[in-house]
């Protein structure tokens, strides 16, 4: 691992963060991931969040597995994995120590991160003010911007709105129509064609709004409440695209690689690295 010493901390491991850490981890960087006890990741084959239901998932030729809590974090790094500790309120930064923290959790507000998490946090999206609550703010919607770094100020406002696939936005979004649990009739990946029970909210069927392929849906054991998101169909019908990283997640997890390797302390840090001198992360 080229960059062993710099151990980087990813708040979430949804599908956009998994973007994020793929590549920081092909760059060389220790990732570890923080995630809830109950993910609400909806593209579940391509989340590393996934490890915390199944122990361990691989996203394009990276696998992430759950551990029980910071000691066993550096085992997991040494044989090539993603360690992802259930930790959603951050209480293992002090151990874990990173040189930089990525707030990914896309909740569009911030959620407790502050400056004083790493030498160098990062925050993806908005809800954030770089120079504020953060040092860097990734933009996350899509259109000309996606992916851009920005020291100073805050990200597009949310629009409440997908963005656009094949002339479709909120209709892509399925979500609960009662409070309870999601019962899939139809596996990730799988076609779909408009009016089919893709899953049900106890005998609440929810049903596809367009011919194409069911592309994610949330786990069966989180409770959900009407109205949350808890699928997405994709009208482009690629079934490899439901498990593969997006171009989106891609673009996003470059602006923050762009970020870690040019901010000025980080890059000091970098060559320290590089030269196998002792380093000594301090905010």
């Amino acid at each position: 691992m080229l960059f062993e010493r710099l151990p980087v901390v990813v708040k979430g491991g949804g599908d956009l963060a998994s973007g994020v850490v793929y590549r920081l981890t092909k760059a060389g960087f220790p990732v570890t991931i923080t995630e809830l006890a109950q993910p609400l990741a909806i593209r579940r084959p391509v989340a590393f969040a996934t490890a915390v239901y199944e122990g361990f998932i691989t996203v394009d030729g990276i696998t992430a597995r759950r551990v029980d809590g910071p000691p066993a974090v550096k085992s997991v790094q040494a044989a090539g994995e993603i360690p992802v500790l259930v930790d959603p309120q951050g209480a293992s930064l002090a151990e874990l120590n990173p040189a930089v923290v990525v707030d990914a959790r896309i909740a569009k507000r911030n959620l407790g991160t502050t400056r004083a998490d790493a030498p160098l946090v990062i925050a993806l999206g908005p809800g954030f003010t770089a120079g504020v609550d953060c040092h860097a703010v990734i933009e996350t919607n899509r259109g000309h911007c996606l992916g851009r770094v920005f020291w100073d100020g805050t990200a597009e406002p949310d629009t409440g709105k997908p963005g656009r696939v094949q002339g479709h936005t909120s209709d892509r979004v399925l979500r609960a129509p009662a409070n309870g649990f999601v019962h899939p009739q139809v596996a990730i990946g799988e076609a779909v064609t408009q009016g089919d029970v893709v899953a049900t909210v106890g005998d609440v069927p929810i049903t596809a709004p367009f011919d194409g392929v069911l592309r994610g849906l949330i786990h069966p054991s989180v409770p959900v409440t009407a109205g949350l998101k808890v699928g997405d169909v994709d009208p482009r019908a690629e079934r490899d695209y439901c498990f593969l990283i997006s171009e989106k997640s891609l673009a996003i997890g470059g602006g923050v690689l762009e970020a870690v390797l040019s901010a000025p302390h980080i890059v000091t840090l970098l060559r320290q690295s590089l030269n196998h001198s002792d380093v000594e992360i301090t905010s």
